[in-house]
C-alpha cells in the first residue's frame, strides 16, 4: 500500500469538509506462527493486516472512524463517518488533536532476525523432538510453538506532526506433559528470540519443571511466609495494573485516587513504567495520541509518584499526559496502559532469597487469577501450587491450596525481592515483569 497516496487523499477530503483539526493513524502488522502436536505441525498461520483510523474535531467533539480499504472513495466516506460520529459523542472528555511534544527519544532497537516459514516450522519440530528426548515420562499433550510479528505505525495530523514507529516480537515456547504411575503434570517454558541457548533451555526447563510436580502433597491451612515466583508476581501485577490508571481513578475504579505522593507500598517496592526498556524490540517513543513517552517510576521506594494518564484523563485532574494513551489496534480507541511495567529487582539472588524465607512456601502457580481477583477492591482468592521450603531449601511439591489477601496490603508487606526480573510476552505494547517476591504471613487454605 502507498501510504503517502492514501494520506494525501485523506488530507484533501478533510480540507474539503472544512476540518481544521484532524489526525491519521495507520497500523500494519505481519506475523507467522507454528505449533506442534504428536511430532507434527498441528497449526500454522501467516497473517498480514492493516488499516487507518481518522479522528477529527467537529462541533467541539472528537469523532473517529476506521477502515481497511484504501480507495479515494473510501477516504471520502471515512471523513464523512468521522464527522457523523462526532455528532453523537456524549463524552465530556476534552477534544484534543495533540500538536506534538518538544522532543522524542531516540530508540536503540535490537535487530529481530526474521525467520522463513520453513525455518520456523523446523524450529518448532526440533523443540518438540527435544522435549521428548528429555525424559521417558513425556507424554501426549506435549506441544511446542514459535512465533514472530512486526508492526509498523504512522501517526500524522493537521498540526504538522508526523511520527513513525516499528515494534516487534519473536519467541518460542513449550508445554511439556509428563505422566508417571497414573499421575500427569504439565509445565510451560517461554523465551523471547531464537538464540541457540534459549532454544536449548526451553525443553530442559519445561520437562524438569513438570517432573518436579509429580507426587505433590497437600498442606495444612494457616499463615505461611511465602515467595511468589516472579512469573506469577508479574501476573498478579498485570491483574491489578488498572489501579495505576488515571482514567480508572477518575471513574472511581481505583483506590489509589488522590494518593499521589503518599506511601502505598513497602520501601523496597519500586514499580517502573519504561517504554524504552533496553534490549526490547517493543520500544516506542510516542503513544497513540502522539505524546512523547518517557521512563517513570510510578511507585518509588513505596511512594506513589504518579498515576498513568492519557490526554483526556490528565485534563480532568489538571495534569499533563504521561504518554500512556495507547491504541491496541488501528481501529481501537485510546486507552490508558503501561509499557514495560515491572517491579524493580532487589539485591538478593534466588538462593539468598530462599535463605531469607527460611521455612514456608515457594509459589509457582496461580490459577484462574482473573476470576478470583477484584481489581477495584484489591481482594483476591486464588488456587495455587508450588513447593515447601525448609531451612532455605526447596523441598517437595505441594498442590491444591488457596492464597487469599489484598493487593494493596500485599505490596505493603513485601520484605525482599530477588535480583532477577522475569518478563513475560507482550500484550499489545505492554510487557509485565517482576522478580521473586518475599512476603510474610500470607493466608493459605489447604486441606
Amino acid at each position: 500500500m502507498n501510504f503517502d497516496a492514501v494520506k494525501n487523499s485523506l488530507v484533501r477530503e478533510a480540507r474539503a469538509a472544512g476540518l481544521e483539526e484532524y489526525e491519521i493513524y495507520f497500523m500494519e502488522s505481519g506475523g507467522t506462527s507454528a505449533e506442534t502436536l504428536k511430532g507434527e505441525i498441528s497449526s500454522f498461520s501467516c497473517e498480514t493486516s492493516g488499516g487507518i483510523s481518522f479522528r477529527c474535531i467537529y462541533g467541539g467533539k472528537l469523532g473517529s472512524a476506521a477502515t481497511q480499504l484504501f480507495t479515494d472513495e473510501e477516504m471520502k466516506a471515512l471523513v464523512e463517518r468521522a464527522i457523523e460520529n462526532a455528532k453523537y459523542v456524549e463524552s465530556d472528555d476534552k477534544a484534543v488533536i495533540f500538536s506534538g511534544s518538544e522532543s522524542y527519544a531516540e530508540l536503540d532497537l535490537p535487530e529481530i532476525e526474521e525467520k522463513s516459514t520453513a525455518e520456523l516450522k523446523q524450529i518448532a519440530l526440533s523443540l518438540h523432538k527435544d522435549i521428548y528426548a528429555q525424559s521417558e515420562y513425556v507424554s501426549d499433550g506435549t506441544s511446542a510453538f514459535v512465533m514472530q510479528n512486526k508492526t509498523n505505525i504512522v501517526l500524522m495530523n493537521s498540526h504538522g506532526l508526523e511520527l513513525c514507529g516499528k515494534v516487534g516480537v519473536a519467541g518460542a515456547g513449550a508445554s511439556a506433559v509428563v505422566s508417571k504411575d497414573g499421575e500427569a503434570q504439565e509445565a510451560f517454558s517461554l523465551r523471547s528470540g531464537f538464540a541457540k541457548e534459549d532454544l536449548e533451555a526451553i525443553p530442559k526447563d519445561s520437562v524438569a519443571d513438570a517432573l518436579k510436580k509429580l507426587g505433590a502433597t497437600e498442606i495444612e491451612s494457616g499463615k505461611y511466609d511465602v515467595i511468589i515466583d516472579g512469573k506469577q508476581m508479574r501476573t498478579l501485577l498485570s491483574t491489578f495494573s488498572s489501579v495505576f490508571s488515571g482514567r480508572s481513578a477518575n471513574l472511581g475504579l481505583s483506590l489509589l485516587k488522590g494518593k499521589e505522593g503518599e506511601q502505598i507500598a513497602a520501601e523496597c517496592v519500586t514499580i517502573v513504567d519504561d517504554p524504552m526498556y533496553k534490549g526490547s524490540a517493543m520500544q516506542t517513543s510516542f503513544d497513540g495520541e502522539g505524546v512523547a513517552t518517557y521512563t517513570k517510576n510510578v511507585v518509588e521506594k513505596g511512594v506513589l509518584k504518579t498515576l498513568l494518564y492519557d490526554i483526556a484523563s490528565a485534563d480532568k485532574v489538571g495534569k499533563e499526559s504521561t504518554g500512556n494513551g495507547q491504541r491496541a489496534g488501528y481501529a481501537s480507541p485510546v486507552s490508558v496502559a503501561p509499557y514495560h511495567f515491572y517491579l524493580s529487582a532487589g539485591e538478593l539472588d534466588d538462593e539468598a532469597l530462599l535463605g531469607a524465607l527460611g521455612d514456608g512456601l515457594y509459589i509457582t502457580e496461580l490459577k484462574g487469577l482473573h476470576a478470583g481477583a477484584n481489581s477495584v477492591t484489591g481482594d483476591f482468592s486464588i488456587e495455587s501450587a508450588g513447593f515447601r521450603v525448609r531451612d532455605g531449601k526447596l523441598c517437595e511439591a505441594v498442590k491444591s491450596f488457596t492464597i487469599a489477601g489484598n493487593f494493596f496490603e500485599l505490596i505493603k508487606s513485601v520484605e525482599s525481592l530477588s535480583s532477577n526480573v522475569k518478563f513475560g510476552f507482550p500484550s499489545g505494547f505492554t510487557v509485565f515483569g517482576a522478580p521473586d517476591t518475599l512476603i510474610r504471613k500470607m493466608s493459605v487454605a489447604g486441606k
